[in-house]
């Protein structure tokens, strides 16, 4: 599966974003999908994924009732609310993918800077 996510930009501290990835291939439906981030000098985090069918959700602590995971598997799209946006917030946003256990498909990352 190839991703191609987009949607990053500046936004001042408490704004939001949407970001979205669009994925190829006729099996979109079977893989688990996530969003993972790195901001500069920290190891990447998974922040949010969904399972295949959209029933079954993870979010890390510090974005929960801030950040929304959704996806259309009749569009092949999976999308990443966020909301009340903190400086803490800025970072690499990559859109992941899973067959397995392992997010072994990465979409290219998008820039999400929040300026306090």
């Amino acid at each position: 599966v190839q991703l191609q996510a987009c949607g990053g930009g500046l936004v001042q501290a408490g704004g939001s974003l949407r970001l979205s990835c669009a994925a190829s291939g006729r099996t979109f439906n079977s893989y688990t999908m996530g969003w993972l981030r790195q901001a500069p000098g920290k190891e990447r985090e998974l922040v949010a994924a969904i399972s295949s069918g959209g029933s079954i959700y993870y979010y890390e602590h510090s974005v929960k009732g801030r950040f929304t995971i959704s996806r259309d598997n009749a569009k092949n799209m999976v999308y990443l609310q966020m909301d009340s946006l903190k400086p803490e917030d800025t970072a690499v946003y990559y859109c992941v993918a899973a067959s397995g256990v392992t997010y072994d498909y990465w979409g290219q990352g998008t820039l999400v800077t929040v300026s306090s």
